[in-house]
């Protein structure tokens, strides 16, 4: 047991189960970075590993009836076959390319990432304007069909290739072109999410990229990570924590452009952690402080002897 693949996979855990978002976003990009593990290897071995963790997570919502099945199963139409061809221009690209094809997949998660952050931190700040059109199911007529299958074959494609990305490009997709309510927003998503990984993980086992060691380290502390995450959102906002989420995926993005050659000022990276801690911080400690106080301060007031001016009582 690799104690500190299993601290990670508690962590990302605790992310995952506090936003519903970020699994693939945020291993691959640690087992590149701080393990050293091969690219191809590290995007298998997290499919793999969020396949078993996103089918509880998806068996759970869908007794919960949070899943919209039939949008499910019309996206799925697109992202299984997408994915795993994804996976099969992956090995293309391995072998055309060959000492050049690590870079090349780096770069390719970093975009990846970074266009994931940014779409997740735009869900946080602008997307909730549009609660007011918000549904709780979908017909799926001829163009619904159309549009979640597209969805699907974009999602899975970006998938099979980099792990990265599908649960924040689902979400938004799922906001902008059918405005399901949050609750259905979340559940259909961690349910697709199980059928595409599954899909995606075979063909990575197929092709020889999932290490299954590694893969069972991080479930050790990504499925006690998961049940904490989902008590911790209690206490910090899901406004705070999709915020949150985007800053650690935009940098992780702009860590591995670094990774890759590219010449990223070591100041703008580190930027990112400190306007993560600042907003923990703001959220944990600061706002409930502000909190406490403002009872206080009605009971003050509320307590207070009527002054000189104050009307008489009749």
């Amino acid at each position: 047991m690799d104690v500190a693949i299993v601290a990670f996979g508690l962590g990302v855990g605790v992310l995952i189960g506090m936003t519903g978002i970020g699994g693939g976003s945020l291993m691959t990009p640690l087992l590149i970075l701080v393990f050293g593990i091969k690219p191809v290897t590290a995007i298998g071995t997290d499919l793999a590993y969020g396949a078993v963790t996103k089918t509880v997570g998806g068996w759970r919502h869908l007794r919960h009836g949070t899943v919209d099945m039939p949008l499910s199963l019309w996206m799925a139409v697109g992202s299984v076959p997408a994915a795993i061809g994804g996976v099969y221009v992956l090995e293309l690209v391995e072998r055309t390319y060959g000492d050049d094809f690590d870079t090349i997949l780096i770069v390719a998660l970093a975009v990846v990432l970074l266009i994931t952050g940014i779409l997740t931190l735009t869900r946080a700040l602008f997307l909730k304007a549009l609660h007011d059109k918000e549904r709780d199911s979908v017909t799926m007529d001829r163009r619904a069909k159309v549009a979640a299958i597209l969805l699907g074959l974009v999602v899975g494609f970006v998938l099979g290739v980099t792990s990265a990305g599908s649960g924040a490009l689902i979400a938004v997709g799922l906001i902008l072109l059918f405005r399901l309510v949050p609750s259905r927003v979340v559940g259909t998503d961690i349910f697709h999410a199980a059928i595409l990984l599954w899909a995606a993980s075979a063909a990575h086992i197929v092709a020889g990229n999932v290490d299954f060691a590694l893969a069972g380290n991080i479930l050790l502390g990504s499925v006690p990570g998961v049940w904490l995450g989902s008590n911790l959102t209690l206490r910090v906002g899901a406004g705070v924590l999709r915020t949150t989420l985007s800053l650690v995926l935009i940098g992780a993005g702009l860590a591995l452009l670094s990774k890759a050659g590219l010449d990223v000022p070591g100041w703008v990276i580190a930027l990112f952690p400190a306007a993560i801690a600042a907003m923990v911080v703001n959220s944990l400690v600061i706002q409930p402080r502000r909190a406490a106080r403002r009872p206080e301060a009605s009971a003050t007031t509320a307590e207070a002897p009527p002054g000189p001016d104050a009307p008489a009582e009749t």
